[in-house]
């Protein structure tokens, strides 16, 4: 699509017309649209002092099946509301898009309920133990279907891996107010920012080393250098990369975001690196939220077991300030720097053709200003509160219930990565990029875990939330 783009943009006679279109014709918008649309609703209730969790439900956490049995016989209603919800506004905008809702309706009802599912065991209160965080799973289940059992392709049209996580990051914004950004402290912002600068240029410069296109080499560089799949999805579109760009970079991101699952806190446990320390290290060292959640929890749970110094609270909290505020910022910072780039300097050497400024602006994935409108919106009616009163206040009513909604979008995400995912088809890549992601990865442990246990190792074994 980014090609296609671009190709519009170059024609003066197609684009002019098509430019302001984009606004109800493209992806893009429409998850502008859907994201800040559920934040201003959002804000609505909060202003007038009630909340949208009823719709946001999610499943409660529970030990046996008679009590989450009994937990969707009392809610069953409100799934069945969000389903509606989730199915009219998804369907609205694919059908503005020029996709058939008489194919997507059937697919995403199918989608929906493995999402129930899915989100249900991650609600088991053993999950932790077995590292069953919702998302991950979803991605593990539809793996196993599409490439062990195997789906009919007519499924493939509720599977929106694209539109589901740009929805997502819009609401992801929303969860990260600028003022968490300054709450996270120097620090952490700091640590963050050396890991993702170095990842991303070890991946880059093996990559064009090994032979890779510039373009597949920088959309595997941020998904190693940012939040794995949602980096790769929108640097893919900055830079205008080939369509199986994306999927070989969020393959190769899922491979090293599993294996670190079970790795670092190991390892971590190994070296007896306190709770905050631990959680830090985990932090800088993995490439996708879900995956580095799960990680993070297990090591929490150890340094609560008391195997290890610290709290279970200061591993989550490290954790959550490098990885989910410190470095999943830099998703929009990246697709600009890149989205300049290849612009002004691989198409003119590749072409010969002198850049025009507009293309920056067209080229660049626009769901990523919903992102930071979204961070601006709280940040502007949360701008009064301490961090106690956000989470004690803002948190529960407000932040919460976008966050729920945004894993349900991610859970979508992911599970229709899965079922779309068939790993014969990327056998053609061959191994340079996961050779050139390794480079990365094993560079961002060292440099994680010098940054976490030697540089700021005081900052992070004294963490207080």
């Amino acid at each position: 699509m980014a090609n296609v783009e671009v190709a519009e943009v170059h024609g003066a006679q197609v684009a002019a017309p098509l430019r302001w279109r984009e606004l109800w014709l493209k992806e893009d918008w429409w998850a502008i649209w859907l994201g800040l649309g559920i934040v201003i609703v959002a804000y609505i209730f909060f202003a007038n002092g009630s909340s949208i969790r009823w719709l946001a439900v999610t499943p409660a956490k529970w030990s046996n099946f008679s009590q989450i049995e009994a937990h969707f016989a009392a809610n069953y209603v409100r799934y069945i509301a969000q389903f509606v919800a989730w199915l009219a506004v998804f369907t609205l905008a694919l059908t503005a898009l020029g996709h058939k809702a008489r194919e997507f309706i059937p697919s995403f009802i199918v989608l929906y309920a493995l999402s129930v599912i899915i989100f249900a065991l991650g609600q088991w209160d053993q999950a932790n133990t077995y590292n069953l965080e919702p998302p991950l799973v979803a991605l593990v289940l539809g793996l196993l279907l599409s490439n062990v059992v195997g789906l009919p392709r007519w499924l493939d049209a509720g599977f929106r891996v694209e539109f589901y996580i740009k929805t997502g990051i819009v609401l992801l914004g929303a969860t990260l107010p600028f003022t968490l950004i300054v709450w996270a402290g120097p620090v952490a912002i700091l640590q963050a920012s050396i890991v993702s600068i170095v990842t991303f240029l070890v991946i880059y410069g093996v990559g064009v080393k090994l032979g890779l296109d510039r373009r597949l080499a920088a959309t595997l560089g941020a998904g190693g250098a940012v939040c794995g799949v949602s980096a790769a999805i929108a640097i893919s579109g900055a830079v205008g990369g080939k369509k199986e760009d994306a999927p070989i970079a969020i393959t190769v991101v899922i491979i090293w975001a599993i294996a670190m699952i079970f790795v670092l806190p190991f390892v971590a446990q190994s070296l007896h690196l306190p709770a905050g320390v631990g959680g830090a290290w985990i932090g800088t060292s993995e490439f996708a939220d879900a995956a580095g959640f799960a990680a993070a929890q297990t090591y929490g749970n150890i340094a609560g077991s008391g195997a290890v110094a610290g709290s279970s609270d200061q591993a989550i909290f490290a954790y959550t300030l490098i990885k989910v505020v410190g470095r999943d910022v830099w998703i929009g910072i990246w697709a600009f720097v890149l989205a300049i780039i290849a612009t002004t300097q691989w198409e003119r050497t590749e072409t010969g053709r002198k850049p025009e400024a507009a293309e920056i602006w067209w080229r660049f994935p626009k769901f990523v200003f919903g992102f930071l409108l979204a961070s601006l919106l709280i940040t502007l009616v949360t701008a009064s509160y301490s961090l106690a009163d956000f989470n004690r206040i803002a948190v529960p009513a407000l932040v919460g219930p976008i966050k729920d909604l945004r894993t349900w979008a991610f859970i979508f995400c992911f599970l229709s990565i899965g079922l779309t995912t068939r790993f014969r088809e990327l056998a053609g890549a061959g191994k340079k990029p996961f050779l050139a992601f390794s480079a990365g990865a094993v560079v961002n442990v060292i440099v994680g875990f010098i940054l976490s246990a030697i540089v700021f190792a005081a900052h992070w074994e004294n963490l207080a939330r």
